[in-house]
């Protein structure tokens, strides 16, 4: 028996489409972090499992998905992603053996405007997202979080496919909204210097143009990369931000 979860808040574009390759689990979860547009309405159309509740940060929101489910097999995807059916097949196969390792690793397609991106470190970007709740726990990130499975990890073949970047304007957002999040992790951790400033974008750019060969997704991969240097560069100013302010006192 299988349960899916999907935390979100104002995903109506994305929402009927994820749900929809997901429809045949069990049971699915949704936990709506208070939408104002028909996110929850759509939602209510596939699982009557849904709960609003104000947005807690994503790993305190999956935390609260995983606790709501009554099985003990977990799949969590994100509205922006799919299930391929070839990934349905294979779930349904491992949950039937009732054998093998507590969770698997899944391979990611993203795409960015449109076009699969094959290099920059982006594929096959295995995620954490098939796993045995009882020995499973989400780990305490502000950012970037996932799932931590206490045993072995298998791996599967099916892909999930990830439609992240549909607009510049768009990726903007998440890109100031990310570094933000990463910013405050980093300023816990070490005191931010002039080199991290200087160095740290540009050895972000020479490892996933050059060395992750993002330079074979042609224009795409180009500006994968300039976005990976502008979060780069965000996240360490402010972080540098941050800690300036704690050590004036504001």
């Amino acid at each position: 028996m299988l349960s899916v979860t999907i935390i979100c808040k104002n995903e109506e574009e994305n929402i009927r489409e994820c749900l929809e390759s997901v429809k045949w689990a069990d049971e699915i979860i949704v936990v709506d972090g208070l939408s104002t547009d028909k996110t929850a309405e759509i939602a209510k159309e596939y699982t009557d499992k849904i709960f609003t509740e104000e947005w807690k940060g994503f790993a305190r929101q999956r935390e609260s998905a995983l606790l709501k489910t009554s099985n003990e097999w977990i799949f969590p995807i994100d509205a922006d992603e799919r299930c391929t059916p070839e990934l349905k097949n294979e779930i349904l196969e491992v949950i039937k053996s009732g054998k093998g390792p507590a969770g698997y690793r899944i391979p990611r397609k993203t795409f960015f405007l449109g076009k699969w991106i094959k290099h920059c470190g982006w594929y096959p970007g295995y995620q954490t997202r098939l796993f045995q709740k009882s020995r499973t726990r989400v780990t305490d990130r502000l950012v970037h979080e996932g799932y931590e499975v206490d045993g072995e990890q298998g791996y599967l073949k099916g892909d999930i496919l990830h439609y992240s970047v549909t607009s510049i304007t768009d990726y903007m957002r998440k890109v100031n909204q990310y570094s933000s999040l990463q910013a405050v992790e980093k300023a816990n951790k070490k005191e931010i210097k002039f080199s991290d400033l200087l160095l740290r974008p540009v050895a972000a750019h020479i490892q996933n143009f050059i060395f992750k060969k993002g330079f074979l997704d042609g224009v795409h991969g180009l500006m994968v990369t300039n976005f990976d240097i502008i979060t780069n560069m965000l996240t360490y100013m402010k972080a540098w931000e941050i800690q300036k302010k704690k050590k004036a006192g504001k």
